[in-house]
């Protein structure tokens, strides 16, 4: 209870902080978070954040499929006639955000395995106001059982560069905590640190190109770096997202795992839709 108390505390304290009165009132008239960012389109790339602003008192939904089985599993026969994975199990993950004030971002993401997830995100600077990049603070903690039973909280930072409208490049710096999922008593690390690698391009008026990674640089790091590639269509309010990555993680923790290996791609797709 003292853990999930401390971070909460944490999390109130970053959405805040740094906010005057004046900045709590409402928009200006012309809201720029309200406008099209036609190089980052969208809140995430595949799993990880990017520095899009929720404008304020507006929000946003997203679903991800991950399905279960590799596209490598049996011969192309078998492959078929299994629809490319389609008709295997898949997580599930549902997705809520919501522009708390401008510049701030509060959301939770619950995956089917029962794992739900807290996270805020603040503006600390904005590229093209006197400074080359968009930096966001990120505070996350998941909890399994239904936020019930283990806590992996996480601190770190979202770091973008737009290039016109063309494409996006991000850095995320990640601190873990809990990623091991056995008893802290008895293993030798128990945190994580990531440094997140992303990039979108936009190759058609609508269609993008994304990629990330998400390599472990120290502490627990089983299985393999999990690497996520993507091809979306953005459609008014809606992206609609393909995509091809080795690990089905979609949540913070579930990132600092790992995927499987890097011969198991699984398809899977998300479908993210803004209500402003």
């Amino acid at each position: 209870m003292n853990l999930r108390l401390g971070w909460a505390a944490a999390l109130l304290a970053m959405m805040i902080g740094g906010v005057t009165p004046a900045a709590a009132q409402t928009p200006p008239p012309d809201d720029p978070d309200m406008d099209v960012n036609f190089a980052q389109p969208d809140f995430t790339l595949v799993a990880l954040p990017t520095t899009l602003r929720v404008p304020r008192h507006k929000s946003a939904f997203r679903v991800t499929h991950r399905f279960s089985r590799p596209l490598g599993q049996g011969d192309f026969g078998s492959l078929l006639e299994d629809l490319f994975g389609l008709d295997s199990g898949a997580q599930i993950g549902l997705e809520y955000r919501y522009g708390l004030m401008r510049r701030t971002q509060i959301g939770f993401h619950r995956t089917s395995t029962r794992t739900i997830e807290f996270f805020a995100q603040r503006e600390v600077t904005a590229q093209g106001e006197g400074f080359p990049l968009t930096i966001q603070a990120l505070a996350s903690i998941d909890g399994t059982n239904n936020f019930r039973d283990s806590y992996t909280p996480a601190l770190g930072a979202v770091i973008s560069r737009t290039v016109a409208e063309h494409a996006a490049f991000y850095v995320e710096p990640l601190w873990v905590n809990n990623s091991n999922a056995e008893p802290s008593e008895i293993v030798d690390d128990n945190d994580t640190v990531i440094i997140g690698l992303g990039t979108r391009l936009r190759v058609r008026p609508t269609v993008y190109l994304v990629f990330e990674g998400a390599p472990r640089v120290s502490g627990y790091d089983p299985g393999s770096t999990q690497l996520s590639f993507g091809l979306e269509k953005r459609s008014g309010g809606h992206i609609f997202q393909l995509t091809i990555t080795n690990g089905v993680g979609t949540t913070m923790g579930q990132i600092a795992r790992g995927g499987s290996n890097t011969d198991d791609w699984h398809l899977g797709f998300s479908i993210s839709r803004k209500f402003f």
